[in-house]
Parts: structure tokens; C-alpha cells; sequence
């Protein structure tokens, strides 16, 4: 069986690139010759580092852990510094058993994420007692083991981690959970670590899921959401974790829900997940979260498509950031868009109208995430609207619809997964791809005869 492939690129302008592969050669040739996007304008580039593990999942997962890691932690590995590696776990609350040559996994081969040994079934009560417990460094190892265990794509975790789920569903719940989305280069990352530095300021822990983009290449993606917040990072009372999107449609990684539910277990009383950003895709944030925010450059305003995006329909708040650049560009779009909104809201968006009772009618404010001007009026529209939403009802209401969205999810995931593992499917599969490729037969008439030899449709022609 071909190993699966962990690797680091360093490229031209610094920065690191993490992926995984079964055919690192080949990934590799792409990276150089510029057919993978993301690092097509950071070339050159040089692989500093690589590992081999036994399955496509035990690679995830560890690339996972890998993309949590400081700049230093990474130089470390590459560096093959172990010891200098143990002293940064154990300072930054991570996993004290790292990866030696030739040992490849993190957690030790064929670990039980929950545990970090290869014992089953005595994780699950020790991760929520890490999870509930006092917040320090035991409390940050929990949380990780608990996110990597919950994003494990491994069959035999899943049993445990629904466990998990359903232990921490009591503890969750007590936070505002904010969804930031905008397209890259308005500068959410730099608008997160501000807010994040003035909630804690306030007396806020703060959780940031930070799902960074994904190759559709190699898999990977670029280590950057953590690294550019350096000082929100080395806060107590903030925990980052970056995920990769992993294709994942809606901006959002595809454990981030469960993701979510640890960190408010975790006593963290606002969390923000930080969307891909990438246009009118990123809305599955805000089937997720509380609030909505869209953050817009000063300039956007002057082109109307930039307002007639179906992300701007589902804006509970809309942020221009970078005010300070162009004042006057963006006091006109502060007015353009607000004029957008009034017109959506007047379209039947549920979370902004209605006949009982008071209702939100989303607005627009002017920052500077880099200054910090205005994140004060920031945070006040946001408790407005959590105040309103709650007092009206709106806000259990809205969860409650996001819980049976979230079930429908899993649903038809778990039915796509039979699907393709159908004993029928996978023996005709080949044959009925290679028809439709030759247009001999239509995929309508294709996908209903597949459905039905999984038992799902009527004979098909």
C-alpha cells in the first residue's frame, strides 16, 4: 500500500505551504511548475520537510495539527530540533509526544486521537474533564485532541466522537458566535486580531476558527490565518484554530460546527469563525453562527455588483474596513450599501423582518482594522442585536433551524458516503462513467440507474 505523504514548501516570499499526497513526486512538479494556485506566485519553492504516514487519514490529521503550530514550533521540525520542539509544546500548550524520524505520527501510530495511545474507550471522559476543566495548558491539549478526533475521517473514531458530542452539547451554547466573511485582502485577519485584543480587554476568552483555503491540487493550504495574528496567539484567553477548507463548499471547514460546540464548552464566551472568503459561496457561516458580518473594502461600494451579491442578502452587519484609506470613498459606500440593505430586508429575509415584535435592520459601520478605529461601535451594534435577537426570540429560533439544518447535512453526507460504497454501485460504476464520458448514455438516465442498483430509485431505461 503506497504511504500518504505530509510536506512543507517554503517559498519565495517566506511564508510555509503544508499539504499531503500519495504521489509526492508528482505534487511536487506541480507546485514548481506553477499549476497549483497558491503557490504559483510564491515560486520558487523548496520542500524543507516531509513524512510519511500509513492512511489518507492519519496524513489529515496530522497536516491538521501541523498548520496549529507557531513559525518557531515549524522551524523546529524542519530543523529535526526535538527537543527545542517539546520545550515549545509544553510552553505553548501543545501535545508533548512529537513526531520522531520514523516515528511519523504525532499521536504515536494507530493513537486514539482522544488519548494520544493506542487505547480505545477511556478518551471520551477524559477529554471532557480536560475541556470543562480550569484554562491553562491541559485545558488547550483537550480542546485540540477533541477538534482532531472530531475532524478524523477514520471509521472507527466516529462512534467516539459522537459520544463526545452528545457529552458536550450540555456545556455548549452560552456563547455569541460571530461569522466574519469578505473577500481575501479586505483584511479580516487583521480586523479579528483587533476585536479579539479588545474583547479580552473587556474580560472575553475568545475563540477564532480560521478555516484557510485549500488547494484543489494537493489538498493543502497556505499557513497563514494563525500566523497573522501573532499577538491575539500569545493571549491566555484566546485560542486560534486553523482549519483547512478541504474543497468544502460555503467557506466553512466541515467539522467547524462541531469545532464550534468544543470551544463554548471550553468556557469560551464569543467565538468567531473566520470564513475562506472567496464571494458569493461564503453563506454557510451564517447557518452557524449568531451573526453575520460581511467586511467590504472602501472602494466597493462604487461598483454594484459588489452589492448585489447573494452573501449581502444574509448580512446581519456590514463592516467597511480600512476606512482610514479613503474616508471619502467610504463614506459612499457606507451609503450605497445601506440603501442595498434596505431593500433586501424589505425581501423576506427571516432574520430581518417580520410582524412580531421588534426586528434588526442589518447596518453599516466604518473601521479601521489595523488602527482600530471604530471597534468599539462595532461591538456595540453587536450586543444590540444579540440583546434584540434574544429578547424577541429570533436567536433560539434561529438556532433551533440550524441544528435541523445541521442533521439534514450529516444526512445527506452519510447517504452519499453509502451510496458510493454500495456492492453494486462500485461493480458498474467504472462502466457507467466510461458510457456517459462517450456520450452514449445520458447522465440523467446514468445517475437514475445507479440509484437504483443502490436500492434508491425505479429501474432507469
Amino acid at each position: 500500500m503506497k504511504p500518504f505523504h505530509v510536506y512543507l514548501l517554503h517559498c519565495a516570499d517566506g511564508s510555509y505551504f503544508c499539504g499531503h499526497t500519495d504521489d509526492l513526486s508528482a505534487c511536487l512538479e506541480q507546485h514548481r511548475s506553477g499549476a497549483d494556485g497558491y503557490t504559483a506566485t510564491r515560486r520558487p519553492v523548496e520542500m524543507v520537510w516531509h513524512g510519511e504516514f500509513e492512511t489518507r487519514a492519519d496524513a489529515l490529521t496530522f497536516e491538521q495539527q501541523l498548520k496549529g503550530w507557531s513559525r518557531e514550533k515549524t522551524e523546529a521540525l524542519i530543523a529535526g530540533d526535538w527537543a527545542r520542539m517539546k520545550v515549545l509544546a509544553r510552553a505553548k500548550g501543545g501535545a508533548d509526544r512529537l513526531s520522531q524520524p520514523g516515528s511519523t505520527l504525532a499521536l504515536g501510530t494507530g493513537a486514539d486521537p482522544a488519548t494520544g495511545s493506542g487505547r480505545k474507550g477511556e478518551g471520551t471522559s477524559a477529554l471532557m474533564a480536560g475541556i470543562t476543566g480550569d484554562a491553562g495548558p491541559a485545558q488547550r491539549r483537550a480542546i485540540a485532541k477533541a477538534i482532531t478526533l472530531l475532524e478524523s475521517t477514520r471509521a472507527d473514531h466516529r462512534a467516539q466522537a459522537d459520544e463526545l458530542l452528545t457529552a458536550l452539547l450540555p456545556h455548549a451554547g452560552n456563547s455569541l458566535r460571530l461569522g466574519i466573511s469578505g473577500t481575501p485582502g479586505v483584511g479580516k485577519s487583521t480586523f479579528i486580531e483587533t476585536l479579539g485584543l479588545y474583547l479580552i480587554g473587556r474580560g472575553h476568552r475568545v475563540a477564532v476558527l480560521a478555516i484557510d483555503p485549500s488547494s484543489t491540487v494537493s489538498g493543502g493550504s497556505i499557513l497563514g490565518d494563525k500566523t497573522r495574528m501573532e499577538k491575539l496567539s500569545a493571549q491566555d484567553a484566546a485560542y486560534i484554530r486553523p482549519s483547512p477548507s478541504s474543497g468544502t463548499l460555503g467557506g466553512v471547514a466541515e467539522k467547524t460546527r462541531e469545532a464550534l460546540l468544543v470551544c463554548e464548552a471550553a468556557g469560551y464566551d464569543v467565538v468567531l469563525v473566520e470564513t475562506v472568503g472567496v464571494g458569493q459561496s461564503e453563506t454557510a457561516v451564517s447557518g452557524m453562527t449568531d451573526m453575520f458580518v460581511l467586511l467590504q473594502l472602501p472602494n466597493s461600494g462604487d461598483d454594484l455588483q459588489a452589492i448585489k451579491k447573494g452573501v449581502m442578502e444574509l448580512a446581519d452587519l456590514v463592516v467597511i474596513n480600512k476606512s482610514d484609506i479613503d474616508p471619502a470613498a467610504a463614506t459612499r459606500a457606507r451609503a450605497q450599501i445601506q440603501s442595498a440593505l434596505r431593500i433586501f430586508g424589505q425581501h423576506g429575509n427571516p432574520e430581518h423582518g417580520g410582524h412580531d415584535g421588534a426586528v434588526w435592520q442589518p447596518q453599516v459601520i466604518q473601521i479601521s482594522g489595523l488602527r482600530g478605529d471604530g471597534v468599539d461601535t462595532f461591538w456595540d451594534a453587536v450586543t444590540r442585536f444579540q440583546n434584540l435577537q434574544t429578547a424577541n426570540g429570533r436567536l433560539a429560533a434561529r438556532r433551533q433551524q440550524q441544528s435541523l439544518a445541521w442533521m439534514w447535512e450529516r444526512i445527506d453526507a452519510g447517504l452519499k458516503q453509502a451510496f458510493r460504497q454500495h456492492p453494486g454501485v462500485r461493480a458498474n460504476l467504472a462502466a457507467i462513467e466510461h458510457d456517459v464520458h462517450q456520450g452514449v448514455l445520458p447522465p440523467s438516465t446514468a445517475a437514475r440507474r445507479l440509484l437504483h442498483l443502490a436500492g434508491l430509485a425505479e429501474p432507469a431505461g
